[in-house]
């Protein structure tokens, strides 16, 4: 039979190992976290402009998957980081309007592709009418993006169609402000 000397001088043990367990717990934690999962996997980005209002506003921040383009295509909708063509510092985040292959236009304050005017039904506010582009082709390995707030944003139609090995990641949840949490 253990003595209840015995017994408690096992629970005091147990208790020291897991006091020092936790440290080593939360180290790996850290490293996890910050020298895989941010830097590999997904980041926070704060939306720095208005260029996506109404769908992202200024201070907005969202999670960007960061392995979303490792094994399959950019599709036309998604929402996008991305490093300026034209060598900015700061990463951009626009939407994906056109792929490789495809031919852009945009007149009278409406996006065609292939000739079609496009359904946006993420678009509200003014539009510039007096703005055309186009039409071009966008062409292999590239994506056509254009920001959601059009009067005001700086763009493909400025700056051309994107390399996608300038693609960061795609935009997974918006988490900031509460109250406009979700899937942009």
């Amino acid at each position: 039979m253990e003595s209840s000397e015995h017994r408690s001088s096992g629970r005091r043990s147990t208790a020291y190992r897991t006091l020092l367990e936790i440290p080593g717990i939360l180290l790996v934690s850290f490293v996890l976290v910050f020298g895989f999962v941010r830097p590999v996997v997904a980041a926070p980005f704060y939306v720095g402009s208005e260029s996506m209002v109404p769908t992202l506003m200024v201070w907005d921040r969202v999670l960007i998957n960061k392995l979303a383009y490792d094994l399959v295509e950019p599709e036309r909708g998604d929402i996008v980081l991305f490093r300026s063509p034209n060598g900015g510092e700061d990463p951009l985040i626009k939407r994906v309007v056109g792929l490789p292959g495809e031919e852009i236009e945009f007149r009278a304050g409406t996006l065609y592709v292939n000739g079609e005017a496009q359904r946006e039904p993420y678009l509200t506010g003014r539009r510039p009418a007096g703005k055309s582009y186009g039409p071009k082709r966008v062409p292999e390995d590239h994506v056509f993006v254009m920001g959601d707030n059009r009067a005001n944003s700086f763009d493909s139609r400025y700056f051309g169609p994107v390399p996608t090995e300038n693609l960061i990641g795609e935009s997974l949840f918006r988490f900031w402000p509460p109250n406009r949490a979700g899937v942009p």
